[in-house]
């Protein structure tokens, strides 16, 4: 028993030839099973009019499938946001006789130059997806592990009360834990657990879940919100931090710049207050406020978008302490 959760960049709906077709919203899922086994496929459904939708995609990802019929700005921005996101897994399939040698130079130095070239056949697809998932099997989580799960849906339902959706990023959680609600910290209880339409008593890092609770209103919540028992979480409104912008970047940052900070489920803006960068300005150190508290683990990595930025839209990354 496993699950894979794979971010589909191609043209829209294509995964829709892949899985069943569930929530939809900014982002659409498509639900694959075989026996235990599970994918979750995710498409960016309101890019490429709006950035964050392709970094929630790509955040929620353990691998990638590209889909490439053409070389354009696009596509250049798909290996942007996989190299800054670290979906260091995946596959790519080419159409309009486009060939390996014709990307060679786009990849090269980033995640996608050891992305594997698939055959495009929905049938072979699915069968290497399944066998990816059925490989990574899920493990229930031993007692006293730690978990945490960022939000991407909520609602309420009739008869059940709220209900969100997301996934386990870190540790695991089991049924009738006391999580907290971050930003905020407001105690609730994990009523029932559901995976792919089936109930559990537990879930683990790379599920995805849905979640009833007790204890809070679906209107209390919005997407963003971390779900944690971990001590460690933290929740900031300034960071101060190292970047690393990408190469393409064209001038230092400037101290006013309005970025928007993605982490998980969370796209957040943040002006620049300072800039320093001991004389190399792909790497400088940011002082960042935040229009709201940034929920985050020490050691995780946050990507730096741009909005105004044209086809540049993608800035670099942060490293969160």
């Amino acid at each position: 028993m496993g699950n894979l959760n794979i971010a589909v960049l191609g043209p829209l709906g294509y995964a829709k030839d892949l899985g069943k077709k569930g929530t939809t919203s900014d982002i659409t899922f498509y639900n694959l099973k075989k026996g235990d086994d599970t994918v979750t496929l995710i498409e960016p459904t309101r890019y490429p009019e709006r950035l964050a939708p392709l970094f929630y995609a790509a955040s929620m990802a353990d691998a990638a499938l590209v889909v490439i019929g053409e070389i354009t700005p696009t596509l250049g921005e798909w290996i942007l946001m996989l190299d800054e996101a670290r979906v260091e897994q995946g596959s790519i399939v080419l159409q309009n006789y486009l060939t390996p040698r014709d990307l060679a130079p786009l990849l090269r130095g980033t995640v996608l130059e050891r992305y594997e070239f698939v055959d495009a056949d929905p049938i072979v697809l699915r069968d290497r997806l399944l066998a990816c998932a059925h490989a990574r099997p899920s493990v229930a989580p031993a007692p006293g592990v730690v978990g945490t799960v960022p939000i991407d849906h909520h609602f309420n339902v009739r008869g059940i009360g709220t209900v969100v959706l997301g996934g386990v990023t870190r540790g695991g959680i089991r049924k009738h834990d006391i999580l907290k609600v971050y930003p905020g910290e407001q105690a609730i209880t994990v009523r029932s657990i559901q995976k792919h339409d089936d109930d559990f008593d537990w879930a683990t890092e790379g599920d995805r879940v849905g979640l009833a609770l007790k204890n809070i209103e679906s209107d209390d919540l919005d997407r963003g919100f971390v779900l944690s028992n971990d001590p460690e979480i933290r929740a900031r409104t300034n960071l101060v931090a190292r970047a690393a912008l990408v190469k393409y970047w064209p001038a230092p940052l400037a101290a006013g710049t309005v970025l928007h900070v993605g982490h998980w489920m969370q796209f957040i803006p943040a002006r620049v207050e300072a800039v320093q960068d001991g004389g190399d300005r792909r790497q400088p150190t940011l002082t960042l406020a935040l229009e709201k508290d940034l929920v985050y683990l020490p050691g995780d990595t946050a990507v730096l978008h741009y909005l105004e930025g044209g086809k540049l839209r993608i800035v670099g990354h942060i490293e969160l302490a």
